[in-house]
């Protein structure tokens, strides 16, 4: 089921930022094509390695986690919520501050009820800067974090709880090696 997403990191187009190995790909970029058999295989990969009993909401940060929530949504009919990058300043709205290893910013969380079971997801994990927000403002909110995947791995991050990554891997000026996967 990961083939077809491993083979397309392994032939990932890299960009130098800085010091920085850049690689492009559909899941993590939208550019060049995402190919609807490669985002299926991500979301099916992700029902069966992930805890989805009784789980009332999909959690994922704009924008490159929303195309994969929304493959899970229609694949398991659990509603989708979408941390965001502009308030819309409703009742109970919480701002997360984010950063990472090349960006800060504010993500906005709605919709999350006392008491939701959720799980979340999100296209890449480097740093952990994004995904610990995301957890602290879900926790705040009351929700009960069932469980965390990610598609790609990059380094060792650490969240201060588990998590599953589809695939890791290791970048350098050479490209993309995918060094593990949940299988």
């Amino acid at each position: 089921m990961l083939e077809r997403l491993i083979e397309s990191l392994e032939a990932a187009p890299m960009v130098q930022r800085g010091d920085y190995h850049y690689f492009i790909h559909p899941i993590t970029d939208g550019v060049p094509l995402l190919d609807p058999a490669l985002l299926r295989d991500v979301a099916c990969a992700m029902v069966t390695v992930m805890d989805l009993h009784g789980v009332d909401k999909i959690v994922t940060a704009e924008a490159m986690g929303i195309h994969i929530g929304t493959a899970l949504s229609l694949m398991t009919d659990i509603p989708l919520n979408i941390l965001r990058k502009r308030s819309y300043s409703l009742p109970g709205e919480i701002a997360v501050h984010q950063s990472t290893g090349y960006s800060t910013g504010q993500l906005y969380l709605n919709g999350i009820e006392k008491g939701d079971r959720v799980v979340v997801i999100d296209d890449v994990i480097s740093t952990g800067g994004t995904l610990k927000a995301v957890l602290a403002a879900l926790e705040n909110a009351g929700a009960e974090i069932v469980d965390v995947c990610v598609v790609i791995q990059r380094g060792e991050p650490e969240l201060g709880r588990a998590y599953t990554p589809l695939v890791t891997i290791d970048v350098d000026a050479d490209g993309v090696r995918v060094i593990d996967t949940c299988r």
